[in-house]
């Protein structure tokens, strides 16, 4: 099996979710002994993962730029998975137009109609509502998102959440839908784990390009740290993300506990060696790196209702930690949560139990590879029943396509 996936970005996997997300389908599919080729637009990020020591090729790409066409035709895929609906729409027309039969897979990441209209709410200091007509989740990126999701033959959900609003409110077939969290490895699990005496302090860790962290860490700094500090006055809370702007910098302030540390090599290490961590979310969408990776070293959280969204050990009445939602709350879980042993261990235990039962990768690697093998057998009929999906594809195409090339023409004469 021959495989190109087209990275919105190259893999960051020790900077964000979605590098780490990325880096195990990477592996999924190696595990069988495809060749992979991963290309991308984008520049090389200061942590990208070097693709070769994987056994995967890579390849730059350009955009509005026939060079892609000759690569893939000479590369011939079975397999194109498109990394976020941004790279559907640039390069669909040309994958379909060169390798008719490949299957196409969209991997989401998480809803980004979903993640912006939340955002959208929150600035303007209001309830979002997902039946409110002038909601932005019915607005362009979502008419974007959910056409690049007909259009291909299946889409990697990372949320049972967003799966049901897809079928919902947007009326997707589940054909169309292949619940795939995080494939997470669980020999990576910290071990021994640390135990509460061994811990100090509390972490928050996340991409600061990532809006709804550079919102936690505000909120942290402007509200919820001084309410902790006060009632553990010796306390310190370790804010760890790559690509930290001056201004969180600014914010770094060690006479309050309150430490901006930027990128952490080793995030595993940084999280085990804190007693909670701290996600205090106020918008977002898919599920959320940090509080598995809070899992994996056995470190309780505290976070909101979006944080822990479609992460619950059961139907949310289990999580690892504590959900709150007020900066008073959050701040008083955080301080319960550190000083109660036994309360802290409860939910260490919780943890476990949820990486072993939904985060498995051997688990949610062998039923992917299972759907796959499953729709390229039957893609004819399943393409026949999409009819939707096939008449977005014959409109969008031809209409991106003149657009492509009409842009490719306009630079060669400038």
């Amino acid at each position: 099996m021959r495989v190109l996936i087209i990275g919105y970005v190259w893999p960051e996997p020790n900077s964000s979710a979605a590098g780490s997300r990325m880096l195990a389908l990477i592996n999924c599919f190696r595990t069988e002994a495809w060749a992979v080729t991963f290309a991308s637009p984008a520049a090389l990020g200061d942590h990208s993962v070097d693709l070769a020591e994987l056994g995967v090729n890579s390849q730059n790409i350009a955009l509005n730029c026939s060079s892609f066409d000759e690569f893939i035709l000479a590369l011939q895929p079975d397999t194109v998975l498109f990394d976020r609906f941004m790279m559907e729409e640039q390069f669909g027309w040309r994958v379909e137009k060169a390798c008719p039969d490949a299957l196409r897979i969209l991997d989401t990441e998480d809803l980004h109609c979903l993640r912006d209209a939340r955002h959208q709410a929150h600035k303007q200091q209001r309830d979002f509502c997902i039946n409110d007509l002038s909601s932005e989740l019915n607005r362009d990126m979502a008419l974007r998102e959910v056409a690049a999701i007909l259009r291909c033959d299946f889409s990697l959900m990372i949320s049972r959440y967003e799966m049901q609003l897809l079928q919902g409110h947007f009326k997707v077939d589940a054909t169309l839908l292949h619940y795939c969290p995080f494939m997470l490895d669980l020999t990576d699990a910290v071990k021994p784990v640390p135990n509460h005496e061994r811990r100090q302090h509390f972490i928050a860790i996340g991409n600061f390009r990532h809006a709804p962290n550079w919102d936690s860490v505000l909120w942290l700094s402007s509200e919820i740290w001084p309410l902790i500090r006060k009632q553990l006055p010796k306390s310190e809370l370790h804010i760890f993300g790559a690509y930290p702007p001056k201004k969180a910098t600014d914010l770094h302030n060690p006479s309050k506990g309150f430490h901006v540390l930027g990128w952490a090599e080793n995030a595993l290490e940084v999280m085990s060696a804190a007693r909670v961590c701290l996600a205090p979310l106020r918008f977002g969408a898919g599920i959320k790196g940090k509080l598995a990776d809070a899992m994996l070293c056995g470190t309780p959280s505290v976070t909101t209702a979006i944080g822990a969204e479609s992460m619950w050990l059961n139907d949310q009445s289990e999580w690892c930690g504590e959900v709150a939602e007020t900066a008073a709350d959050i701040a008083n879980a955080a301080v319960r949560l550190y000083q109660h042993k036994t309360r802290w261990q409860a939910a260490q235990s919780i943890g476990t139990a949820t990486l072993s039962q939904h985060y498995d990768s051997r688990q949610v690697g062998r039923v992917l590879l299972q759907k796959i093998h499953a729709c390229r057998a039957g893609l004819a009929v399943h393409r026949r029943n999409n009819f939707t999906g096939a008449m977005l594809r014959h409109h969008h195409h031809r209409s991106t396509q003149f657009m492509s090339q009409w842009i490719e023409e306009k630079n060669r004469h400038q």
